[in-house]
């Protein structure tokens, strides 16, 4: 029999009269009235009933997370210890947990399993859909506190404040220029490797970054994109538009 403390813990959690122990047979007595899952033993039950009530019962001292498993906690702490044990054999990237090194060889094998309802995009990694999500439903719930602009996600609104602050933590170790985003690093490091790993399918020629490439492929497509608001010419660059909205700007002058 299930003693009164426990029955009292597991609230609706419905408990079978059965023997606690049953470890060693299939049984699984102990069911949950909400979504009819069987457990072989109580404290698991307990466990469960978690997802249901969303309790979180064990905190992080270090942060502000919770979680409804202490074994999860266990696992979180080894964020803030820097421990990473599960090592990736085929791009030596160590994870603090299995879960995540699992995850993450589905870049390895090319394997994208989570597929977005709204849109055909699918994505390697749930919480990469769960961001994807938001352009969809247009949430943007982290608000600059600066100014008016709101973001999807909470790195991106990390990534603004640097132009309020002007922070630039980002340093070339080759010429000490400073960057907001560690992007622009990179790309600003290819100038001292000649790096040019962008390269256009159509003939030879190779750029640093994408941005360069793209503007490079409007010489085969003879695509302009740019509109002038004043007359009807195109451009095929935005600094070509900008250079010709001048024109009409002398000309407006008394």
């Amino acid at each position: 029999m299930v003693d009164t403390e426990k029955e009292e813990e597991l609230g609706i959690f419905q408990v079978l009269e059965r023997p606690e122990k049953v470890t060693h047979t299939r049984e699984k007595p102990f069911s949950c009235s909400l979504c009819y899952k069987s457990f072989s033993n109580s404290s698991a039950l307990i466990r469960h009933s978690r997802v249901h009530s969303g309790e979180k019962p064990f905190s992080c001292a270090l942060c502000l997370k919770s979680f409804s498993q202490s074994s999860a906690l266990s696992h979180h702490a080894r964020v803030h210890r820097g421990e990473k044990h599960f090592s990736c054999l085929l791009c030596k990237k160590s994870f603090s947990q299995a879960a995540n090194l699992k995850q993450h060889t589905q870049i390895h094998l090319g394997k994208k399993l989570f597929k977005c309802g709204e849109c055909s995009k699918s994505f390697a990694y749930s919480r990469v859909l769960t961001n994807h999500l938001k352009i969809h439903t247009g949430e943007k719930p982290f608000s600059c506190s600066l100014c008016e602009k709101s973001f999807s996600l909470s790195a991106n609104l990390s990534r603004h404040k640097r132009i309020h602050t002007g922070e630039k933590p980002f340093s070339c170790s080759l010429c000490k220029k400073s960057f907001n985003l560690l992007f622009n690093l990179m790309k600003h490091s290819r100038i001292h490797t000649g790096e040019k790993p962008f390269s256009c399918s159509l003939c030879k020629k190779s750029f640093s970054d994408q941005t360069t490439l793209r503007r490079h492929s409007t010489v085969h497509t003879l695509e302009k994109p740019y509109n002038c608001s004043s007359c009807d010419k195109s451009f095929s660059r935005s600094e070509h538009l900008r250079k010709h909205i001048k024109v009409h700007t002398m000309k407006n002058l008394p």
